[in-house]
């Protein structure tokens, strides 16, 4: 009896001393977040994990697709979207924790061309021929229906009287991140992307930029989902800090909200 009581006894010490520190260990968060979103998230990721140990996995990928998965069942912990629709279809959806929802970061939408393309210096204002721009190519954005980014487009083309002729030349793209390869391969003669997506990108130029009062402001709000880990509500408040500020701010995103330090 006693060799199987000293049996139990180590290997419950044996057991404990394996099993513990992966518990320990397992602290990690799920971020859904717009495809826009990914190099300056990633930056801010890594410096959460390295202040709280932390493991985030980010998905990107467009606010659309990303909002259906959580509706679906998808296992986020925190959904950022490109826009107000996206986030309101979560909320109405009861899959977002509306307490915990914040207009976090604002953007601008650009005209893009490949680097080495003629076109340069385009003014954008009532009248842009953006059709007659394109010539015999094609125009990139994010699909026009669904994706945050198309949704902007369309709304400053109509706004400016270039949507009906410029329609045609349109290729859709299922993120705006795809749309901005197309540019930099030079598959597409031009496209419509984010500002920030311009920026991070070094086979494309912008070319002009589109008028904030063209379309509706850009926003990107940010939430913790209803069935997320308590570690959620410490990564929000991160991103409201005067650290993560400076990260979105280098990669040319504005900060809606009054850091905390």
């Amino acid at each position: 009896m006693r060799r199987l009581a000293g049996f139990f006894v180590a290997f419950a010490i044996l057991f404990g001393s394996v099993h513990s520190p992966a518990l320990a260990q397992d602290k990690s968060l799920t971020v859904f977040a717009a495809a826009s979103m990914k190099n300056a998230l990633d930056d801010i990721d890594a410096a959460y994990t390295a202040k709280s140990g932390v493991k985030i996995t980010a998905s990107y990928a467009a606010s659309s697709a990303l909002a259906k998965q959580i509706e679906q069942g998808a296992p986020a912990d925190i959904f950022a979207s490109a826009d107000i629709d996206w986030m309101d279809y979560a909320t109405n959806n009861k899959t977002i924790n509306e307490a915990t929802r914040i207009n976090l970061l604002g953007n601008s939408i650009v005209l893009i061309a490949p680097k080495d393309s003629k076109i340069d210096n385009v003014a954008i204002g009532p009248g842009f021929d953006l059709a007659k721009l394109a010539g015999d190519g094609k125009i990139a954005t994010g699909d026009v229906k669904a994706v945050p980014v198309g949704k902007y487009a369309k709304a400053a083309l109509e706004k400016l009287g270039a949507w009906q002729a410029a329609e045609p030349k349109f290729a859709m793209a299922e993120s705006v991140r795809a749309a901005l390869t197309l540019v930099a391969r030079g598959e597409a003669a031009l496209g419509i992307v984010y500002s920030t997506d311009a920026k991070v990108e070094p086979g494309v130029k912008i070319v002009g930029t589109f008028p904030a009062e063209s379309h509706p402001a850009i926003i990107y709000p940010v939430a913790a989902t209803t069935t997320a880990r308590s570690e959620a509500a410490d990564y929000l408040a991160f991103l409201r800090t005067s650290a993560a500020k400076a990260i979105f701010e280098k990669y040319g995103f504005k900060f809606l909200v009054s850091p905390t330090t």
